[in-house]
């Protein structure tokens, strides 16, 4: 597929925007309230507030949020729900937003059943526990209870709701390997910095040393991508002085962190 630069729609999509119904406003008291509740909401400047509240409202058009397992959400938790899964579309825009329909909030961590069939043909099955998970052109899955954590402490490192919807731009260019839609250049540069990055964390959680970062971003490549755009909005400082290629990069990809 294509690589596509931040912000690049083609013209066959810019044609089908304009054929789309214009998505219902959201009333201005409601999204003064949602941004009130999200740290890094109020942390964004008028103009980008802004325009987090159209992609929020697009977002609220397109998508079908779903609580299930007996949680029970409003109006105003929608809203906060599409502002923060939005917060790293400020940049890209709506292209952010293809190829998936449904978002699906359990009240607490959630079970999956896992199953991997090893090189000598034995099939191995188990649970997992999860915060969050985002299925290749399918629905991304919430944990309300962890979104609510998140919001309590806005500077552990920690959004789910942004990690989440960072495999889903991860996705847009057909393949989750911690590399978004870029322009060549600067995908060959990111993708040098990144791995060079992503060796030298492994080896050191491998090493058992302790380290500033969630060690989960060592799992693979694209955990290593959705972890980095966490901090990258949760903890800047804390990416910036960890590991600084990877923190302009971001920057320069999501735009300024939100100033808290």
């Amino acid at each position: 597929m294509a690589q596509l630069p931040a912000g690049h729609v083609p013209l066959i999509e810019r044609m089908w925007g304009w054929l789309r119904r214009t998505p219902r406003e959201i009333d201005p008291s409601l999204w003064q309230q949602s941004c009130q509740r999200g740290p890094w909401l109020r942390g964004l400047d008028p103009a980008r507030r802004e325009r987090l509240r159209v992609l929020s409202a697009r977002f609220l058009h397109e998508k079908t949020i779903s609580p299930v397992a007996g949680l029970q959400l409003d109006e105003g938790d929608g809203v906060l729900l599409a502002a923060l899964c939005c917060l790293p579309l400020l940049e890209l825009g709506e292209v952010g937003l293809r190829c998936w329909s449904q978002l699906i909030v359990y009240p607490d961590a959630f079970r999956v059943q896992r199953s991997h069939v090893d090189a000598a043909g034995v099939l191995h099955e188990w649970d997992d526990e999860l915060i969050g998970e985002s299925w290749d052109s399918g629905p991304l899955i919430l944990s309300w209870a962890d979104i609510q954590a998140d919001i309590a402490d806005p500077h552990a490192g920690y959004c789910v709701a942004v990690h989440e919807m960072a495999h889903k731009i991860d996705a847009l260019d057909g393949a989750i390997d911690g590399t978004p839609p870029l322009p060549r250049a600067w995908q060959k540069q990111w993708a040098a910095d990144f791995q060079r990055a992503y060796d030298g964390f492994c080896e050191q959680v491998d090493r058992g040393r302790h380290t500033a970062i969630d060690p989960y971003a060592s799992e693979a490549p694209e955990e290593f991508f959705a972890v980095a755009t966490e901090y990258h909005f949760s903890a800047p400082a804390l990416l910036d002085r960890e590991m600084p290629e990877v923190a302009a990069h971001l920057r320069r990809f999501y735009g300024a962190p939100p100033a808290m």
